[in-house]
């Protein structure tokens, strides 16, 4: 049997690091432990302004394409991967859609609160409190430093839920005065 390759196509905001933590390397154990095939690389979509728009999985197949296709679209959907998601096979001309995981972006002003508010607030503190506040319906997997903003990336069961925990702490920190709350996924 030839060697070929399928993509996995995340429709996660993920820093190549955290690409590989969540989702690369947990799926290459199961498929090189099933002996169907690895992951062969992976690659991040990025927007003019250097934000991460989704990421690929490459996964080289080489054991039967059925039984790959489903134990990677069970791994990652196992490992939270965001609706919108979709498994490439070219050889086929064919798309799967899967995921099931909402995402939420909350998009801290990094220019336009007062100084004090830089000084004296730590975006790292608001990491772990959206991480403790999030505990059993999401986590944050991934950040974006850009020009004017910070975002924090936040994937989970729901998005309503997810936005319901996280509204108090974003009224009354002063570092997520301005803050932008957008759906992900």
């Amino acid at each position: 049997m030839s060697n070929s390759y399928i993509v996995a196509q995340l429709n996660a905001r993920l820093q190549p690091m955290d690409r590989g933590e969540y989702f690369e390397d947990p799926l290459d154990e199961v498929l090189l432990d099933a002996g169907l095939g690895e992951v062969s690389g992976g690659g991040t979509m990025q927007s003019e302004s250097g934000e991460i728009e989704y990421c690929d999985i490459e996964i080289q197949v080489t054991g039967d394409p059925a039984e790959v296709e489903r134990i990677v679209i069970e791994n990652l959907v196992k490992s939270g991967a965001p609706k919108g998601s979709k498994l490439i096979i070219e050889s086929e001309d064919r798309e799967v859609p899967f995921g099931d995981a909402e995402g939420l972006g909350v998009y801290l002003n990094g220019t336009d609160l007062p100084k004090n508010v830089y000084a004296e607030c730590d975006s790292n503190f608001v990491y772990t409190e959206f991480n403790r506040l999030l505990e059993g319906v999401g986590s944050v997997l991934s950040f974006w430093q850009g020009p004017t903003e910070t975002a924090l990336y936040m994937y989970g069961t729901s998005f309503q839920e997810m936005q319901t925990r996280l509204t108090p702490f974003l009224e009354s920190y002063p570092l997520c005065a301005k803050a932008r709350v957008v759906r992900i996924a």
